[in-house]
C-alpha cells in the first residue's frame, strides 16, 4: 500500500490525480462519451499506445474517478466510466476540454 502523501495545496492534490497529457484526455472524453471499451478509447485517444492507455486507465481507478466493469461473458467485456467522484470534476473538465477544442480548431491550418 502507497504511504498517503502530504500535499502543500489543493492544485498539487488535484494535478496529481489528473495530471499529464491522457488522464485528463480519458477524463473528458468519458464525461463527453459515458461509458467505453477500450478499444473505443484507443482509437478516440489516437496516438496513445495501449500501454500508456491501460497505465493511465489504472491509475485512474486506484484514485476512484473511474470505474472498470467486467462483463463474465467470451470474450470478455470491459467497459470504462466515470464514477461519481470522477463525474464531479465535470465543472473543472468542460472547460477545459472546450478551450482545448478552440485552441485546436484555431491552430489548424485551413
Amino acid at each position: 500500500m502507497k504511504p498517503k502523501k502530504t500535499y502543500h495545496n489543493p492544485t498539487e492534490a488535484t494535478l496529481d490525480r489528473i495530471g499529464g497529457k491522457w488522464k485528463t484526455a480519458i477524463l473528458c472524453l468519458l464525461a463527453e462519451q459515458g461509458v467505453l471499451r477500450n478499444g473505443e478509447m484507443m482509437r478516440m485517444l489516437s496516438p496513445i499506445t495501449q500501454k500508456m492507455l491501460t497505465q493511465q486507465l489504472k491509475e485512474l481507478e486506484a484514485d476512484g474517478l473511474i470505474l472498470r466493469t467486467v462483463f463474465k461473458e467470451v470474450p470478455a467485456k470491459v467497459v470504462y466510466e466515470l464514477t461519481e467522484s470522477g463525474w464531479s470534476l465535470k465543472t473543472v473538465l468542460d472547460p477545459l476540454c472546450e478551450w482545448g477544442k478552440r485552441f485546436v480548431k484555431a491552430t489548424k491550418p485551413e
